[in-house]
């Protein structure tokens, strides 16, 4: 038997544990997860311009005065000055940013987001209206859509989307019409373009956030579904419809208690019961500081920000979620389809390598646990984007993304249990049959830990000289795009059989070439 034991041994504890033993060559696969499962999201304010969060200036944290709960500081759009900013659309052309995204391909882009909850598509190459129809809020051209799959072609990448449900596309009853959403179909499909999947409309459990009518409730979700799907199945038979798309739940609040909500429980309920491909839900474990209005209960701290209770907070949403899957849509696949550091366009320490580890940690976590796919908010835009918005330079999660890309393949395999100062995943390793790769992820700012692999290994660290920075090194040497704006190599380092040292606050990948495991091949 060729198998590689793995002691998981602490250095410096006065009294540390047995090594722990993983026979690489035997851990049982637990997960097959979407080859496109690392995914990411291109807001509809980005697409079609508008106002959107507004960056920190450096020189005045924390965010803005607190505003009444429910108030200015949580109404998407809204004309608070503090908080939103207009910014134009996004040129989805730029060679550098198709160059960026394209090397974390395969991927799902998700265009959605709470603008598109009311945005008109003007069906025309004439020029749109000045002002959005009656019921709607932004204007979407065909310019701009076809951005969106010329896009999605040149950086492999299919596109996954939400509809309006604001008052323009309801009839005098109040009932949901799809015409918009078949124009927008038919527009794509005319364009060489395909909707692959589609919410109805981004998080229902916020209807009135959202831009959904007055007393819009769970007999209304469930009304409009069904008419939904039925358009779905007519109109575009091989897109997914996915639901609920649901947000704030699950012990992490995100929305104000004075903001009238709905829950996923309710909207499942009603008749006639919703249908869905695959059960989504969107994630967010805090709002940030610029939406410090909403109540200090809903922050976080970047002194938290490596803790256990913190990283764990994912696995309590997710399990949330997966019991309301059991029960209403037992065995579809479940989708996180929005998800980042926090609400309300991250917090200041989104855009360094402190929120790296939440951002690896969840998609090992969560991949063990089951879920198909993961999609980030933002490719480009706000704090939480893996790139900067103007420069497009990569920030820390980006590099974290382009690893797992390169090394995390799709078979999930079962790596035990995780401790503080040394969160344990495995997958087989990319492009090797055989191969395994592991994540380790060293959370603890103060104490190191080390791995002894039998096998040579190949080793990619990546840590920081300070936490809160956007620099970034790999194995000791800081990564930077070349003097052309290409992506670099990323070597790994060669490891001879033995002890592999993981330093405080630091994130590797150990790839074993030799792990010759029966799930990989």
């Amino acid at each position: 038997m060729r198998g590689i034991l793995v002691g998981l041994v602490m250095l410096g504890a006065p009294a540390a544990p047995a090594p722990r033993s993983l026979d690489l060559q035997h851990l049982p696969r637990v997960a097959v997860i979407d080859e496109r499962y690392q995914s990411y999201n291109v807001e509809m304010a980005e697409v079609i311009g508008g106002d959107f969060w507004k960056p920190y200036d450096p020189n005045a944290l924390p965010a803005p005065p607190p505003t009444e709960a429910g108030g200015s500081g949580f109404v998407i759009g809204g004309p608070d000055p503090a908080l939103f900013q207009k910014m134009p659309p996004t040129d989805l052309t730029r060679p550098r940013l198709r160059t960026l995204a394209a090397a974390l391909g395969p991927t799902y882009v998700r265009v959605s987001g709470t603008w598109a909850n009311s945005v008109y598509f003007h069906d025309a190459d004439t020029p749109p209206p000045a002002e959005p129809p009656k019921g709607f809020t932004g204007i979407l051209t065909r310019r701009e859509w076809k951005g969106v799959v010329d896009f999605a072609h040149a950086v492999d990448a299919k596109i996954v989307t939400s509809f309006a449900i604001s008052a323009g596309v309801r009839d005098a009853q109040g009932v949901w019409t799809a015409d918009q959403a078949r124009k927008l179909v038919a527009y794509t499909r005319s364009v060489g373009g395909e909707i692959a999947a589609a919410e109805l409309f981004n998080e229902p459990t916020m209807p009135s956030a959202g831009g959904a009518p007055p007393g819009y409730d769970a007999k209304r979700f469930a009304a409009d579904s069904a008419v939904f799907r039925k358009f779905a199945r007519e109109a575009a038979p091989g897109m997914l419809v996915l639901g609920p798309g649901s947000v704030g739940e699950g012990g992490a609040r995100v929305v104000p208690e004075s903001v009238p909500t709905l829950s996923t429980e309710a909207m499942l309920s009603a008749e006639p019961r919703p249908v869905f491909d695959a059960f989504s839900f969107h994630y967010y474990g805090a709002v940030s500081v610029r939406c410090a209005g909403m109540g200090k209960q809903m922050q976080t701290t970047a002194d938290a920000a490596l803790s256990e209770e913190w990283l764990s907070r994912s696995d309590k949403v997710f399990d949330f979620y997966k019991r309301l899957r059991d029960r209403f849509q037992p065995g579809k696949p479940m989708w996180l389809t929005e998800t980042g550091d926090a609400a309300c366009g991250g917090n200041p320490w989104a855009a360094t390598f402190l929120d790296t580890f939440r951002y690896l940690d969840q998609l090992g976590r969560l991949a063990r646990r089951g879920l198909a796919v993961h999609m980030h908010n933002t490719l480009a835009v706000s704090e939480y984007g893996l790139l900067d918005s103007k420069t497009l330079v990569p920030r820390p999660n980006y590099w974290g993304a382009l690893l797992w890309r390169r090394l995390m393949a799709d078979t999930v395999l079962d790596a035990g249990g995780s401790r503080e100062g040394l969160h344990l995943y495995a997958h087989c390793l990319r492009n090797r049959p055989g191969g395994v790769v592991m994540l380790a992820i060293n959370n603890s700012r103060t104490r190191a830990n080390s791995i002894a692999v039998a096998f040579p290994t190949t080793r990619y660290t990546l840590s920081a000289k300070d936490l809160q920075s956007g620099a970034v090194q790999l194995n000791g040497k800081d990564l930077t795009l070349t003097a052309d704006g290409d992506l670099p190599e990323l070597p790994g380092t060669a490891v001879p059989p033995g002890t592999v040292n993981l330093p405080p606050a630091s994130i590797t990948f150990l790839a074993v070439g030799e792990a010759a495991n029966a799930s990989c091949k």
